[in-house]
């Protein structure tokens, strides 16, 4: 019994506290208790209905035909289940008292793991940010050698074309001065030295356009690498893509056969006629039948990431189609175009052999499954009959190549009886 509680009520604060020891002791001295009933009569007997001691007042009178014993008797029995209870009890108190400490060792488990979740996070982080700042210099760094890389570019040419500019300008000032002050003589003196000069100022190739552009772009999401061990995303694209300088490449390009899948590749250059090295681009490509507005074929664009992408599509019906391809919404070089797309092919429906009259060891009545006779029986292998071109062929067709399409009709009954008696032969 806790003492605490037991001293702040009022009903137990004068109740003596004692040792278990002690109680021992008065259990061993065997102080009678009386019954509540009958104040006179000790408590000596138990009644095993009601599972409560009784005198033996209450056994004449309310416990009558009650089974009922000296408590003496069934003392051992209702303490051993009481004991057993007991351990059972204790048992589950030990069972609680592990587990709270396993609650208690996992509760600080789980705050020294907080801590140390929360260090890793702050150290990556840090290391995220510094990595990103880092790889924005470098970004920065580079824009700053782009600019001055074009820069000198155009002060180079702006430079060239000022000195042509220059000695064009002498040049032409220099005849307009002949040709308008000069005397006859002079102008014929001197005329093979001027258009000499002329001549080369002529002849000089120059560039009517900047010889860089302004073709700077900022991808965030283009994948950029590791800077400090961390990945990073965000590069500047120095080629811009040129619609009219793609290419369409492919042996399928313009021929295509009924509902097989067929197709071809688009070649992304930039505006110097270079090859792209990613992908990204906005990339659409429509195929119309031309005689049958109704009759589309919806293509699949696939992006290689490396500035090609590869156009495959299946069309269900034979025809004449027009596929146009479109890169930022404009069209490619070499579109739009027309596919024709032949039916679908033919499968042999006879055999690859070389004549019934072989396999049916020369009978006279025997039919090659061509259709072809054998007037006079057999003659052996490479004969002429009429219909067999004298090596293994086709049945159904007479195609000597055994990959080939079929050329022939579908066979009639004749030619399908034959076949059978072809292969059971």
């Amino acid at each position: 019994m806790c003492l605490l509680p037991s001293r702040r009520q009022k009903k137990t604060a004068s109740h003596a506290v004692m040792e278990l020891e002690s109680t021992k002791d008065c259990s061993q001295a065997r102080k009678p208790l009386f019954c509540p009933s009958h104040p006179t009569e000790e408590l000596k007997l138990f009644c095993e209905q009601c599972d409560h001691p009784v005198c033996r007042d209450c056994v004449i009178d309310r416990h009558r035909k009650h089974r009922y014993d000296f408590t003496g008797n069934v003392i051992h029995r209702h303490g051993d289940a009481l004991r057993e209870l007991l351990k059972s009890t204790q048992q589950h108190m030990g069972t609680l008292e592990d587990v709270l400490s396993r609650i208690d060792d996992m509760g600080s488990a789980i705050h020294s793991r907080m801590e140390t979740v929360s260090a890793e996070i702050c150290l990556f982080a840090s290391g995220y940010v510094k990595a990103i700042e880092e790889h924005c210099d470098r970004l920065l760094k580079q824009l700053g050698d782009m600019k001055v890389q074009k820069e000198n570019l155009l002060h180079l040419q702006k430079a060239q074309m000022q000195q042509l500019l220059l000695d064009m300008r002498t040049g032409v000032e220099f005849t307009e001065h002949l040709l308008t002050n000069g005397s006859d003589l002079e102008i014929l003196i001197t005329k093979g030295v001027v258009a000499n000069r002329l001549a080369k100022l002529n002849g000089i190739a120059y560039n009517t356009h900047p010889s860089v552009d302004d073709g700077i772009q900022f991808s965030p999401q283009e994948r950029a690498g590791q800077c400090c061990g961390y990945e990073v995303f965000g590069a500047i694209l120095n080629k811009v893509i040129d619609p009219a300088r793609c290419i369409l490449h492919g042996k399928d390009l313009y021929s295509a056969r009924q509902n097989e899948l067929t197709g071809f590749t688009l070649l992304c250059n930039d505006t110097m006629g270079e090859r792209m090295q990613r992908g990204g681009e906005a990339v659409r490509v429509t195929i119309t039948h031309k005689d049958k507005r109704d009759c589309a074929v919806k293509p699949t664009v696939c992006d290689n990431g490396d500035g090609t992408y590869h156009i495959s599509y299946s069309p269900e019906e034979p025809g004449l189609y027009a596929i146009c391809v479109y890169v930022k919404g404009q069209d490619v070089q070499g579109s739009p175009f027309t596919v024709m797309v032949k039916s679908k092919f033919r499968e042999h429906q006879g055999v690859f052999h070389c004549c019934t009259f072989c396999s049916s060891g020369g009978q006279k009545a025997a039919r090659c499954a061509c259709g072809g006779t054998m007037p006079g029986g057999y003659q052996g292998c490479g004969h002429g009959h009429k219909g067999h071109p004298g090596c293994p062929h086709w049945s159904c067709c007479g195609q000597v190549k055994e990959s080939s399409e079929c050329l022939g009709g579908p066979p009639s009954d004749t030619l399908q009886r034959s076949l059978l008696r072809t292969v059971a032969l």
